[in-house]
């Protein structure tokens, strides 16, 4: 059992930055994938970046180059930097973890957080 707890939502003005952190109860690096997902009212869950072991990551094309992951393995916690925020940002934004390597499909993983609302305002 992972648990995961989501910190670091609000309101920010487009242009801003906000940066979320998961803080996960028991060590995940090299044992757990992580990943962040967001779903917007009416919309489904999307994936939005994910982090496997020490660098390897990946990111949704609406995210790249404005959204960085990183892990701080003596915490065990990952962030998520969030640059150049836009209105289309705007969603309750979930950290996952999932058994071995990382997915893009939020129903590969085993674990979740509760969420953390993240509101960007034009």
């Amino acid at each position: 059992q992972v648990q995961l707890v989501e910190s670091g939502g609000g309101l920010v003005q487009a242009g801003g930055s906000l940066r979320l952190s998961c803080a996960a109860s028991r060590r995940t690096f090299n044992r757990y994938g992580m990943g962040w997902f967001r779903q917007a009212p009416g919309k489904e869950r999307e994936f939005v970046a994910a982090t496997w072991g020490s660098g390897d990551t990946a990111y949704a094309d609406s995210v790249k180059g404005r959204f960085t992951i990183s892990g701080d393995n003596a915490k065990n916690t990952v962030y998520l930097q969030m640059s150049s925020l836009k209105p289309e940002d705007t969603a309750v934004y979930y950290c996952a973890a999932k058994v071995g390597y990382y997915s893009f499909y939020p129903n590969n993983y085993d674990y979740w957080g509760q969420g953390t609302q993240v509101t960007v305002s034009s």
